[in-house]
């Protein structure tokens, strides 16, 4: 139910809404002006909500007495069941309560939710009104479910009122009863992150381990919500950071799926397994970079997670944010040292999505990446994550101030300079690989497509020389001059040192 009833006069005649809307507001004098016209008291709108709704829910005494004795039923319910007692209840008016009971009204009712007095007031943490059906009024079943199997219990703790909750159990309530769903008190309160209640049910003694219909503990519950601060107050508390549910989905799994770094962090340091896969064969990893959420992949890799776990499509989390285009997710995977040389069930790597996918940037990163590998593995010295190399290492495309130079020498070359099938003569000999050129000419742009095609490669075998500590100058002279341009080689050294160049001629 909405906070504020929803104003509403349709299907009423104009004096019945004249008397809908002075009830809501009070305006007494009005009332009593309408009543001398006969103005239908019991006249509902189209929802069936009459005017004692209206005073009741807004707690205005004097409307709710003056409808009474002007005939109003104390008991008529709205189509949602509810009456003007339920609606006092849930918008905690004690004293409109107490006129209504001893006008007559049944404290037995419930709404077409099967909500009660009691489900009313603790959903909404009116403890007043909660004191006042347990102690003043007879026979009512503390314990009594609704329609969901939820009892007063449940809805306090699952919308966080702790006075509430402390009241229930104060009253002597079932701590452990379940509703349909399986979801215990406990249940409820994590999925919706209350993290005081849910200290004050770990304290009482509620199970940590129950599981719901779906195999969720508590703690499942709260990763999938995100709600850091419920996580790791149930990890300190001792529960299961791996239990799996039916569907074999561990808390990561959850939390992967949340985005939640906070979560994924707790787990983590909790000792949660990050290389758990479900029934489908999809791991915690996968779920992260499906989402996109790169800040959870690089917490998962420094858990030490699988970064070549394959799914049922056979497919590694570098594959999905290839195919996907997430190039912060791809650059974490590859710095990490995700394998490049695994096929999807397709047969593809994950270049050849990304080159499928139309995505140049994340291309270009992944040779890149697979041409520092192979320079890494050729240059054991600086192997490993904390060699040298690793320093620092990005992928991604060099915007700095330091290579500006060389850059604006290698866009000359390649739209100015080099012959349509140069470029590709020039990345052999620098030892591209063939699916490293393919994929390069896989984005296709029209005839003087191969412009384009060269100034990538070029850029991308920057990349290599500069990481490997190379002089770029001096490779590209020697690179020229492999494949036979010798002049074009003597320009472009000098242009990259800075240094006067001769009248270009115009025959080479």
């Amino acid at each position: 139910m909405e906070e504020e009833l929803t104003w509403e006069t349709q299907g009423l005649l104009p004096l019945e809404r004249q008397l809908h809307e002075a009830s809501r507001w009070n305006r007494v004098g009005r009332m009593k002006e309408l009543f001398e016209k006969r103005v239908n008291v019991r006249a509902g709108n189209h929802v069936g909500r009459v005017a004692l709704h209206w005073a009741a829910g807004a707690g205005h005494e004097q409307a709710v007495r003056l409808l009474l004795e002007h005939g109003a039923a104390v008991d008529d319910a709205d189509s949602f069941g509810m009456n003007a007692l339920l609606l006092s209840a849930w918008f905690g008016h004690l004293q409109i309560v107490q006129i209504l009971v001893n006008a007559g009204a049944k404290v037995h009712c419930e709404s077409k939710e099967g909500l009660t007095l009691l489900h009313c007031a603790a959903q909404k943490g009116h403890v007043p009104v909660l004191a006042f059906v347990m102690e003043d009024l007879e026979d009512v079943a503390l314990d009594r479910a609704d329609k969901l199997g939820r009892t007063a219990f449940h809805r306090a703790a699952e919308h966080g009122h702790l006075d509430a909750v402390d009241f229930l159990v104060g009253s002597g309530c079932d701590h452990g009863v379940k509703d349909k769903e399986g979801n215990s008190a406990l249940h409820l309160a994590a999925s919706r992150g209350h993290v005081a209640v849910l200290r004050r049910l770990v304290d009482i003694g509620l199970d940590l381990e129950e599981q719901n219909a779906e195999g969720l503990t508590a703690l499942h519950a709260a990763a999938e919500g995100s709600h850091a601060d419920c996580v790791k107050l149930l990890i300190g508390a001792g529960s299961n950071v791996n239990a799996l549910t039916q569907k074999r989905w561990s808390c990561l799994h959850y939390a992967a799926v949340g985005g939640s770094e906070d979560v994924s962090w707790a787990l983590i340091k909790a000792g949660g397994c990050t290389d758990v896969a479900d029934k489908q064969g999809i791991t915690p990893m996968h779920l992260a970079v499906k989402h996109n959420f790169p800040g959870l992949v690089q917490l998962l890799i420094d858990a030490h997670s699988d970064l070549d776990a394959v799914d049922t499509r056979q497919q590694t989390p570098l594959h999905l944010a290839s195919e996907h285009a997430w190039q912060d997710v791809a650059e974490m995977l590859l710095v990490a040292g995700a394998d490049l040389s695994l096929r999807d069930k397709q047969g593809k790597t994950a270049l050849a999505v990304a080159a499928r996918g139309n995505h140049v940037s994340l291309v270009d990163m992944l040779i890149k990446a697979d041409r520092f590998y192979r320079w890494e593995k050729e240059h054991p010295p600086c192997r490993g994550a904390s060699s040298p190399s690793r320093k620092n290492l990005t992928f991604k495309q060099d915007h700095g101030q330091e290579t500006q130079q060389l850059r604006s020498v290698l866009w000359r070359l390649a739209s100015q300079d080099l012959r349509p099938s140069e470029w590709k003569r020039l990345a052999y000999s620098w030892e591209f690989t063939e699916a490293h050129v393919c994929a390069i000419e896989q984005q296709w742009t029209g005839t003087r497509s191969y412009q384009e095609h060269g100034h990538r490669m070029l850029l991308i075998w920057l990349h290599g020389v500069t990481t490997a500590g190379k002089n770029p100058g001096k490779a590209l002279f020697e690179g020229l001059t492999a494949i036979g341009r010798r002049g074009l080689a003597e320009r472009a050294r000098k242009m990259a040192n800075g240094e006067p160049q001769a009248p270009r001629c115009t025959a080479m």
